[in-house]
């Protein structure tokens, strides 16, 4: 496992969970310029924290949008399992953003529970030799300080996505063997 703190001055924090990061690098190099290409393009603007979501933000539509425009799709996988011959539907839930075997999940103000469906996912897909990396783009927790500055804390709460309560669900095994890596927003990517 490897982290960047929140607390130094960069402006994504960084957890790196079964080697994630060398699999996409070494075995992936194209997606991994990919998201490498997202993430320094990105910046965090007041609209962003502004406007209202529905079934995806406008956060979430400006990160899945850019990966859209590079081949990424959203996915989902029809799964099923044969008991003495009797077979069993169990479809996954879609992935946000899909290529190659690396899947994207953006999670920018849902409630925390979405990160167990998430991680469960990644380890169902990654059991099946369907996934070999799942990549997370959620905030840091230290954002709550800017929503509240700008009037929107009650609509970011404790209990939304944030990489406190990620890292603790990907460190108990919510993701099997499967490989993550969890990437936090900082305040350091805030333009006003």
């Amino acid at each position: 496992m490897k982290h960047t703190s929140e607390n130094q001055e960069y402006p994504y924090e960084i957890f790196d969970y079964n080697h994630a990061t060398a699999i996409l690098r070494q075995d992936f190099p194209s997606e991994w310029d990919d998201l490498v290409s997202l993430l320094s393009s990105f910046s965090l603007t007041k609209e962003d924290i502004l406007t209202p979501g529905g079934r995806k933000s406008p956060m979430a539509g400006k990160l899945d949008g850019f990966l859209y425009q590079r081949g990424w799709e959203e996915r989902w996988f029809n799964t099923s399992v044969v008991v003495d011959g009797y077979e069993m539907n169990t479809p996954t839930h879609g992935i946000d953003c899909f290529k190659n075997r690396i899947g994207i999940e953006v999670e920018w103000n849902n409630k925390d529970p979405f990160f167990d469906r998430d991680l469960n996912n990644f380890r169902l897909l990654h059991s099946l030799n369907a996934l070999s990396v799942g990549v997370i783009i959620t905030r840091c927790s230290h954002l709550q300080q800017l929503f509240k500055d700008l009037g929107k804390g009650s609509s970011y709460g404790a209990s939304t996505t944030h990489m406190e309560k990620l890292i603790p669900r990907i460190v108990g095994g919510g993701s099997g063997g499967c490989p993550v890596l969890a990437i936090g927003i900082s305040e350091y990517l805030y333009t006003d």
